[in-house]
């Protein structure tokens, strides 16, 4: 036991006291507050909002442009019988326009971050939320559009669309066995409408949704400590539900209107949903781990870093269970503990001579 004893006091390094108050000196100037101005703030975060621009500028370019795929398709088999009914819907509009989709997604989760605000009063918090919520919809818009116009697929109205100017007795002519493939210049419909019937995966209504509002739930577990130290009220756990489920009502409706098929909306979730996750984890310290997943991530001094052992925060959360109040906003015990955590044991064992 003594012979282990150098070896275990060698590994322990007292940390640097003045870097660790410099550290929390720079972090409290580096988080905005309202003293912050308009100067400091454009100063800090331009680029930020520069990549957003050129990011929304290639989503609206790419959306007009016509699809890259040549797609294939059959449309009679040589007895008459039509070879993919799934693709004769009629084309109707859609229950929830895109932009209605999208502006649902932005503007829902505002609202929670606003009225999170009455609790936290951090302006600090509603920008990094708020910005955090923009990063996951374009980002997302963005990567579907791509997907859609290098990818694509035939919605289920497209034959409604393309209006094929060919008959059973023209079966042969086409491509592929039997020649019954053919591809859009047999269509006869408005060209703007075909580009858009072929760009049918990903859904775009599912991975804003998603993208939007899992953000959102996220952002509300963060705060209220739904999945915390302490078992919260029912209520909160159904709040925490509540955006996903209108995720899920607002991509299902386009099984109603025929404008995707079941896998196009699942892709679009799945897209949505990694892209909100990367985005919450990318503004705030933690998604899962409850003592540090309300804590907005530094921008300014981002060369140090966040401390996970700091003892104290400058952000406080929404609720006032589980010890989180102003007077005690650091939680120990959870797995995963923290850099100081660690510190605190192994000092704890060289004092005890271990």
């Amino acid at each position: 036991m003594n012979e282990n004893r150098p070896s275990i006091i060698a590994l322990y390094q007292e940390p640097n006291i003045n870097q660790i108050n410099d550290f929390k000196y720079t972090y409290r100037k580096a988080t905005i507050s309202e003293s912050m101005n308009l100067k400091l703030y454009l100063k800090t975060f331009w680029m930020d909002y520069l990549v957003i621009i050129i990011l929304g500028a290639i989503g609206l370019g790419v959306n007009v442009l016509r699809p890259v795929p040549n797609r294939l398709f059959p449309v009679y088999f040589r007895d008459g019988e039509i070879v993919n009914p799934e693709f004769a819907y009629p084309f109707r509009n859609n229950i929830i326009p895109s932009w209605l989709d999208g502006l649902i997604a932005f503007i829902i989760p505002c609202m929670f971050i606003m009225l999170m605000q009455i609790r936290v009063r951090s302006f600090n918090d509603a920008n990094t939320a708020i910005m955090g919520l923009i990063f996951s919809l374009i980002t997302g818009a963005v990567f579907q559009v791509l997907i859609k116009w290098l990818i694509g697929g035939l919605r289920p109205h497209f034959f409604s669309v393309c209006k094929p100017n060919i008959t059973p007795a023209n079966i042969g002519s086409g491509n592929g066995f039997n020649g019954i493939m053919f591809d859009r210049s047999i269509c006869t419909g408005d060209e703007k409408q075909i580009n858009f019937a072929l760009s049918s995966m990903p859904s775009g209504h599912a991975t804003a949704a998603f993208a939007g509002f899992l953000y959102c739930s996220y952002y509300l577990n963060g705060k209220l400590k739904i999945f915390a130290n302490y078992r919260p009220q029912y209520w909160k756990l159904v709040l925490f539900y509540t955006p996903i489920l209108a995720a899920v009502l607002i991509a299902a409706s386009l099984t109603i209107d025929h404008y995707h098929h079941w896998y196009d909306i699942l892709v679009g979730g799945i897209i949505g949903s990694m892209i909100a996750t990367g985005a919450y984890r990318f503004q705030y310290a933690s998604i899962w781990d409850y003592r540090f997943n309300h804590i907005p991530l530094p921008r300014i001094g981002a060369e140090i870093g966040y401390d996970y052992g700091l003892e104290e925060f400058n952000v406080i959360p929404g609720s006032r269970k589980g010890g989180w109040n102003e007077t005690k906003s650091q939680i120990y015990g959870a797995p995963f503990d923290a850099y100081r955590n660690e510190v605190k044991k192994t000092t704890s064992y060289v004092d005890a001579g271990v």
